[in-house]
């Protein structure tokens, strides 16, 4: 990865993120998300009562160790084990609670030691879906489709004090909530709407599900699965 530019969204100025500090329960754990798209970043900055700024870095990659969670080999059940690791799931018991526990064995990734990781967000309704999948209601295609409902790209986390060295601020962008934030609303209301269409026009005879996966004791080199991206 060449120098690339990466927007940060946030109710504040960020001139120099601090490593160690933040939430450990975002999707890849403890780390400083951005994107490399000013939209999407102005989006992530709105609340409804108040405005942000989409903070501005440069970052060279060329030594940084990086994972790239879309690409070969990885693939939507890996996606998926990291997000259940550091997210704060609700899970049922039976079924959800054994899911999760076969996909921390089987497809759980080693993915603490990089230096970043660029792979899919999952906002609010990204999260239900994922939940529904573990839940056995939702096959797992339709939770690959599922990614790309919203349209909200990838995600850049530096992880490591070495990447965040190599983090350059370059300035930030005003962002007015009363246009971003009913941007914000009305792609996740877009992503569940287009969602209940997808799951309404599957057919659960020709579908795998996570019941599937189980009772056939799945690998994580199993053919079947996919990369997140089409």
């Amino acid at each position: 990865m060449e120098n690339i530019i990466l927007y940060h969204g946030s109710t504040k100025v960020i001139e120099k993120p601090a490593f160690g500090v933040g939430n450990p329960h975002n999707d890849y754990g403890l780390g400083f998300y951005c994107t490399e798209n000013l939209e999407l970043a102005k989006e992530w900055a709105s609340s409804e009562k108040r405005d942000g700024f989409a903070n501005q870095y440069e970052i060279n990659g060329e030594e940084l160790n990086i994972l790239y969670l879309n690409s070969h080999p990885y693939h939507i059940l890996n996606w998926l084990s990291i997000l259940l690791k550091n997210r704060t799931f609700v899970l049922s018991q039976g079924l959800a609670l054994e899911a999760r526990d076969y996909l921390f064995n089987n497809f759980l990734p080693e993915y603490e030691p990089f230096d970043i990781i660029i792979g899919y967000r999952a906002d609010d309704s990204y999260f239900s879906f994922a939940n529904a999948f573990l839940n056995n209601t939702i096959s797992l295609e339709q939770l690959r489709k599922a990614m790309f409902l919203g349209k909200l790209g990838e995600q850049v986390v530096i992880k490591s004090e070495k990447a965040f060295s190599q983090l350059a601020y370059k300035g930030c962008v005003p962002v007015d909530s009363t246009l971003y934030y009913p941007k914000r609303t009305a792609r996740d209301r877009q992503a569940r709407e287009d969602f209940q269409h997808e799951k309404a026009s599957v057919s659960a005879a020709d579908a795998i599900y996570m019941i599937d996966i189980l009772r056939q004791k799945w690998t994580n080199d199993d053919p079947r699965l996919r990369p997140i991206i089409p």
